[in-house]
């Protein structure tokens, strides 16, 4: 029986401290919101403690809903956009979210062991990349933008550092699982089936029909039906767009998104990519050269010297 009561106190000791953390995590949150927080804590300490272990997964779950609630507010009011973006860049960091996907002093160069020149493009790059953010990754041409994306979709591996996916490391996980699961591209050269239609290469991504996805990207119905051969470099490229958004992978990367696009197009077709983070919660990562669209991103890093600058 003395054995019993001592197990039994430890376990409502440790009960006791999880509910006390639990409680003060809420306690937190609620001087966080300003003024009068102290009553409510006290109020509604025990509530806040069953919730206090679920509450950063299911807030980091609502960024994408809370986005689109902020930008539909926004519209009403009539604010600026940029402001709209700060606040989604600011909620989402102030819930910690963990970077989604990473590169850790990620080191990349062109040429072989015996050949006599090497070309180094990256040299200790590291950042992290989030959830329900839009990124633009800029710089000089050549200058490895293409190449990080490469990394960080798992089509090629570092010389030295990790790239990581929720907090694990590619080369651990399987390149083709990652591939498979985690990522969706656009690539530059477009990369679509050319003996399918533009529809049925958008189908490839989804279960649902592609004809939403395509007419928002300015793809018709008679364009949808057609061989993308058939349809013109700009019509190629956002049916590229439509098959990546159409997959259900958490990581958009994006190479020069843009490029083949006039400029009433592109601003449409950034705007969906940052809806598509600010609403689906999707971390987009775009390389472009395009000051428009870079304008229109979260986050902005500039590949110089083979390493990575935030803004």
């Amino acid at each position: 029986m003395a054995n019993a009561r001592k197990a039994a106190a430890r376990g409502a000791g440790a009960e006791g401290a999880t509910v006390g953390m639990g409680a003060s995590v809420g306690i937190a949150a609620g001087e966080a919101r300003g003024s009068g927080a102290s009553t409510r804590a006290e109020e509604g300490d025990s509530t806040r403690a069953a919730a206090g272990a679920s509450t950063g997964t299911a807030a980091r779950r609502a960024v994408g809903t809370a986005a689109g609630d902020l930008r539909a507010e926004a519209a009403r009011a009539g604010t600026a956009e940029a402001v709209v973006a700060a606040a989604i860049c600011a909620t989402a960091s102030a819930l910690e979210e963990p970077p989604i996907i990473e590169v850790d002093r990620v080191h990349y160069s062109y040429g072989s062991k015996e050949a006599r020149t090497k070309r180094s493009v990256l040299k200790g790059a590291t950042a992290g990349f989030r959830r329900a953010t839009m990124y633009a990754v800029v710089g000089a041409s050549g200058c490895g933008k293409s190449t990080l994306l490469s990394l960080l979709g798992g089509l090629d591996v570092p010389k030295q550092g990790e790239v990581r996916f929720a907090g694990e490391a590619l080369a651990a996980a399987g390149l083709a699982e990652h591939r498979r699961r985690n990522v969706s591209f656009v690539f530059q050269s477009y990369n679509l089936i050319d003996y399918l239609t533009a529809a049925e290469n958008v189908s490839l991504a989804t279960k649902l029909s592609p004809l939403p996805l395509l007419e928002k990207v300015g793809i018709g119905p008679d364009e949808a039906g057609r061989n993308v051969l058939a349809l013109s470099g700009g019509q190629q490229q956002r049916v590229a767009v439509a098959r990546a958004l159409a997959s259900e992978a958490p990581v958009v990367l994006a190479d020069e998104p843009t490029g083949n696009l006039d400029e009433d197009t592109a601003e449409g077709i950034a705007d969906i990519l940052r809806d598509t983070a600010h609403r689906m919660g999707k971390c987009v990562i775009c390389v472009t050269h395009s000051p428009a669209l870079a304008r229109k991103a979260d986050r902005t890093f500039r590949l110089a010297k083979g390493k990575l600058v935030g803004d």
